[in-house]
């Protein structure tokens, strides 16, 4: 069931053993969410936090006059509220974009492991902060990339951290979100959020079919993206 959350920690470092076996005791409940449940919501203070086991989900925040920022996807393998361990009231909601699986750990069962397993504790925590340098990166690209490199970035991103647990098929992802609700995770309208997806057919970078993206030219695609991967601490070192 934890499969994919140790690839991804153990793209950080190596998980041992006995870490192994503590992650399979403290993740137990599994349940689904369709598209458009909260698997957290935002003000709620929940007693677990939530681990994706298959789907996309979203982290989102409500404004006062109703509208949603996304500000980040989750894919299968992320620990999508960990730090609402610490944090205890949500501040933002995290909304499935997919059919979700997911499963629980229970804050008294990580509270436990931060006593007793430093190591654990620290991979736990570069998972926190990774999500902190994603959204670093979005803000970015929000703020200073043109269109068509911020939909180059996102594509870059979801092909590698996806790549990490083993959920891509040669140059190719399955990203099962329409072109509308990839627009709102870009804040961009469709009209333009189809215009760009053009521009990098034409340029002959990706070929976005079915719900499948497959990437035609990776160095050109990172090009245009000024896509360095650091941010996602790929690099399997002691922690």
């Amino acid at each position: 069931m934890i499969e994919k959350l140790l690839r991804n920690l153990g793209s950080h470092d190596v998980v041992t053993a006995e870490e192994r076996s503590i992650l399979q005791s403290i993740i137990m409940r599994t349940t689904s969410f369709e598209i458009g449940d909260d698997l957290v919501s935002q003000g709620s203070r929940p007693g677990h936090s939530t681990l994706m086991l298959e789907g996309i989900s979203a982290r989102y925040k409500i404004l006062e006059d109703g509208s949603r920022q996304i500000t980040a996807l989750h894919v299968p393998g992320d620990f999508v509220d960990l730090h609402a361990f610490l944090m205890k009231t949500m501040d933002h909601g995290i909304v499935a974009m997919s059919h979700c699986k997911v499963a629980f750990a229970d804050h008294h069962d990580l509270k436990t492991v931060t006593e007793t397993m430093p190591h654990l504790t620290r991979l736990l925590w570069l998972d926190t902060l990774v999500d902190g340098a994603v959204h670093r990166e979005w803000l970015v690209a929000m703020g200073r990339r043109s269109t068509k490199s911020h939909l180059a970035h996102l594509l870059c991103e979801l092909y590698v951290r996806l790549k990490v647990v083993e959920l891509i098929d040669g140059a190719s992802f399955k990203l099962p979100l329409s072109q509308s609700e990839m627009a709102d995770v870009l804040g961009l309208s469709l009209v333009h959020l189809n215009k760009t997806l053009q521009q990098l057919r034409r340029d002959g970078l990706v070929r976005w079919e079915s719900r499948t993206v497959e990437i035609l030219d990776w160095e050109k695609l990172t090009e245009m993206a000024e896509f360095d991967p650091t941010y996602l601490s790929l690099s399997v070192e002691p922690r």
